[in-house]
């Protein structure tokens, strides 16, 4: 367990500065786009692009995670692939970003369960990115790409909160949350949670295999 615990630390510490890479840019794309009033209809529909491609991806590495990991077995991967990409990923995308508008007081916060309210595409994105793990088993993704598709999916749902153009304070707290949001489910999805379900629970070092692209 102590191994695990310092190598699921060394994980999060490797992901720090692309995340806070990610989370600034979100965070000024966030203020421009607060400040020319887009509409939530537009904030919506970005949303129903980032989430599901988030899903898709998380998906495809969280089974291949614990096909190369793990015994393999067909249906086992299909539930891990699925409850870790939908749970992590609306835990990433909604319930993090959710818990920062409420707390800054917009006045559209709002739990957008992407699995249940876009059923019809979340929900097969999974399913997709699960198929293509039993073929592809394979976890390097570009890490730096990913953290910006998650960091929008959080992102878009911020902006459909919003009524008016950002103080600079709530930008602050939003900014730590857009953070959160997609620092630590990136680990907890890719890494820690397929993991949890093999018999070897060590990260091999980022340079070696970096498999948590969320």
């Amino acid at each position: 367990m102590s191994t695990t615990a310092k190598s699921i630390g060394r994980e999060l510490r490797s992901h720090v500065p692309f995340t806070l890479f990610g989370a600034s840019v979100g965070i000024a794309v966030l203020v421009v786009i607060s400040s020319v009033h887009v509409s939530r209809e537009l904030s919506h529909g970005l949303f129903a692009v980032f989430h599901p491609v988030h899903v898709l991806l998380s998906a495809m590495v969280t089974a291949g995670m614990y096909r190369l990991h793990g015994r393999g077995r067909w249906w086992a991967t299909i539930l891990i692939g699925y409850v870790g990409s939908i749970g992590i990923a609306t835990l990433s995308d909604s319930l993090i970003p959710y818990l920062g508008e409420v707390l800054r007081g917009l006045p559209h916060a709002h739990v957008h369960a992407g699995f249940i309210e876009e059923w019809y595409l979340v929900n097969p994105a999974a399913l997709i990115g699960i198929a293509v793990a039993f073929f592809w088993p394979k976890t390097k993704f570009p890490h730096a790409g990913h953290v910006f598709l998650s960091t929008f999916a959080s992102l878009s749902h911020m902006l459909m909160a919003m009524a008016k153009p950002l103080d600079p304070w709530t930008t602050v707290q939003l900014g730590i949350f857009l953070f959160l949001a997609v620092w630590i489910p990136c680990c907890t999805s890719d890494i820690v949670f397929p993991l949890m379900f093999t018999k070897n629970r060590v990260v091999k070092k980022p340079d070696e295999n970096r498999p948590c692209p969320d």
